[in-house]
Parts: structure tokens; sequence; C-alpha cells
């Protein structure tokens, strides 16, 4: 396969993502069935994969996916009804399948919306909703999915079965919900973005510090929801989040995905066109008043990556703005930022200080980035010994190998070995 033949299969990969959802979304308000429908839709998308690139992409390539995928809906309607004996109802099932322009003339521009807000039902847990998200909305195949996180595609296949089987039984209604139930469901939508590009810029487990293609779908879905809710600040305040965090992606590891701290990065190797459009985003999501947990950790990411140099870093402005987070959202993670930029501020003593409090938290007591804190910590202040202990403490609870590397290499450094 030539150059030209990998591009054009890489724009109908992309191509099959963008409508990935549309095409779910219009075949599950039709059937009214969410599972069978998302079966359907990944059998059409194979299809498309296979056949387009020999026979070139149809001139309405949404209306074609929805008539395949209404076609193996109809399919596996006849074989439920065979099934049960009601053949009576074959035709009037079989009368679903529409002209390519009467389906597209139904179209609702909702219905991706409707998805993430299914596919992030509250009666799901995290890593079932995220695996969900991907594949329904995503358009991710399930190894693909299975793959970014490491397990079998047998494990993640049980897992996507058992979210929809969770949605089926929840009976929720395809529908958008309403303003109220809207605003309710809306943060844990976020969330769930939130954690895909979390896992994609920092891999929680295995040999690569970085899943750019996570990092990418949470940016990409983050934008189509932005799209469908343009006047929600905090939805902004995510998408300018996951721009700032991610414009320094080329400088977080060397060439052989070696980790580079923060403070040790070639900021020339920056995105600034992505810092550009975070501040952008993040500017008029601050203007409409609201400042919710997003739109702050996108305001610390932001002063970050306006500093052109390491030691040009605004701190107490940092520390001011981990102050007011804690307010908005008291958690162990935004205790340990805040003790860092407390330590840049009036020196690591005061960081070792604030960081006793975290050791009676069961919920970050004997995580790893409090020991590599901790090790920093004590490195700055001259106590060898200890943060030598602390970083190899931190390198046997971490999942990550490259984290793991560096956490031992600086113990390594430290030991004189």
């Amino acid at each position: 396969m030539d150059m030209a033949d990998c591009q054009h299969d890489a724009r109908i990969e992309h191509l099959l993502r963008e409508l990935a959802p549309q095409v779910l979304g219009a075949v599950a308000r039709r059937f009214r069935d969410f599972s069978s429908a998302e079966d359907a839709v990944q059998e059409a998308m194979i299809a498309a994969f296979t056949q387009w690139p020999q026979q070139g992409v149809p001139d309405n390539p949404r209306g074609w996916l929805i008539q395949v995928a209404c076609r193996r809906m109809a399919d596996h309607v006849r074989g439920e009804i065979a099934r049960r004996e009601r053949e009576t109802a074959v035709a009037a099932e079989a009368e679903a399948l529409l002209p390519t322009l009467e389906i597209e003339a139904d179209m609702d521009p909702n219905d991706t919306l409707v998805l993430l807000f299914m596919c992030c039902h509250p009666a799901l847990t995290p890593s079932s909703a995220i695996a969900l998200t991907l594949r329904a909305v995503g358009g991710l195949t399930t190894a693909e999915i299975a793959n970014a996180f490491l397990v079998p595609e047998a494990t993640m296949a049980q897992r996507i079965s058992r979210a929809k089987q969770t949605i089926k039984a929840s009976g929720v209604p395809f529908r958008l919900p309403s303003p109220p139930q809207r605003s309710e469901l809306l943060p844990q939508v976020l969330h769930v973005l939130y954690l895909i590009f979390s896992e994609g810029y920092a891999s929680s487990i295995g040999s690569h510090l970085q899943r750019l293609d996570l990092a990418r779908e949470a940016i990409r879905l983050t934008r189509n929801i932005k799209t469908l809710l343009p006047d929600n600040p905090e939805i902004a305040g995510l998408l300018a989040l996951m721009l700032l965090t991610d414009a320094r992606r080329a400088a977080r590891t060397s060439p052989h995905e070696e980790l580079i701290p923060l403070d040790k990065q070639d900021r020339t190797l920056w995105d600034r066109a992505e810092v550009s459009e975070g501040i952008e985003l993040l500017t008029a999501a601050l203007s409409k008043g609201s400042v919710g947990l997003y739109q702050h950790q996108a305001a610390i990411a932001a002063v970050h990556d306006e500093a052109e140099k390491v030691e040009d870093t605004d701190w107490p402005q940092i520390m001011a703005l981990y102050e007011l987070l804690r307010r908005v959202s008291p958690n162990p993670m935004v205790t340990l930022n805040h003790a860092i930029a407390a330590a840049m501020v009036h020196g690591p003593a005061k960081g070792l200080d604030l960081l006793r409090a975290l050791d009676s938290d069961p919920r970050i007591a004997g995580h790893y980035h409090l020991d590599a804190v901790r090790a920093h910590l004590f490195e700055r202040i001259g106590d060898r010994e200890a943060a030598v202990n602390h970083y190899r403490i931190a390198a046997t609870r971490t999942t990550s190998i490259p984290e793991r590397n560096y956490l031992m290499t600086q113990a390594a450094r430290l030991a004189g070995n």
C-alpha cells in the first residue's frame, strides 16, 4: 500500500468516526433499541471500511451508512419476530426502511447529544461509561478500546455488553433530557470526557506515557458537545483545559519515550495554536460569570502555558487559583497540587507541611503521586535520603512504566548510582 492509499484510508476512517454517532442516533431513535442499533451500525461501519476504499466514498455517506444499518436492523427484527412466531408483524416492521432522502430529512441534530447522555448514564461505572462512549459516540471498535486500556478484547466486549444491558434495563428513552435533567446529567458527561482525555494524556498503565488516540478522541467529542451546547461555559472550560494541556504533548517525552517533567520541557515545542485557542475559549467562558471546576483548571493551565521560561511562571497566581479550586472541588489531588504551588511560593518546607494532611485521607494515602511529590520536596530541602526513599516507594506504586522508570532514575541519581 503506497502513501496515497494510506492517506485515503485515514480520511475514510476519520469520516466514519465523525458519522458514527449521527448514524447510531438516527437508527436507535427509529427502532427504539439502542443495543441492537449499536451492533447494526458497527456492521455498517465495517462494510464501509471494506468497500469504500475500492468502490469510492458514496455521494451521501451518512445516508449510505444509515440505509445499511437499517437493513441489518430489519433482518434482526425479522429474526426476532420469526423466533417469537409473530409473522403478522414482519411486513409492518420491514416498512421501517425508508429511501435515503427520507432518512436524511428525518435526521435530528440532537441525536449525538442524546447518545452522550445515554452512554454516561449514572447507573454505569466510570469505566463502563468510558468504554460505551468510545464505542457508540467515538466510533472505535471493541478491539481499539481494549488495546487502549490494555485488556483482552473479550473482556472489553463483556464490559460494553453489560453497559448496554444496563442502559436497556434502565428504560431511559431515546430523547434529549429535559433542561433540568440535562443540567443534572451534564457533569457526568463532562467527567467521562475528562477521564478519557486524562487517560490519553497520561496513561495510567503500560509502556506508553501517552495514548494520543484517546486524547484526540476526547478533544473531538468535547468539540462536538460544545457545538451542540455552545452557550455552556463549563463545556468551553473543559475544551480549553484539554487544549492547554495537550499543547505540551510534544515536549513531554524524549525520543525514547522517557518522561520529561514540566520544568525541564523545551517550551518551543509547545503547540502555540492550541494555547491560543484554549486561552480564547477560556476568556469567553470566564466572561459569562459562573466559574466552574474545568474553568478553574484551565486557568491554571493557561498560567503555565503563558510562561515562556519556567522561571517566568506566576506561582503566586497558580497558588491562588488552587485555593479557589479547593472551594469549588475539595479533593485530595487539588490539595496535592496546592501544596506544590505553595512550595514554589513559600519554600519546600511549607509544601511538606501541607502534605501531612493527606496522609490520613484514604483516597490518596498510598498513591504514588503523594510519594513522588514528597520525594521532590525532600530533594529541594536537601534531605537526599528521604527523597530517595520516597522516589523508590512511588516507583513501586505506579503502573505506568515510563513514570516508574523516571522515578527510579531520580532515586538512582540522588543515591549516586
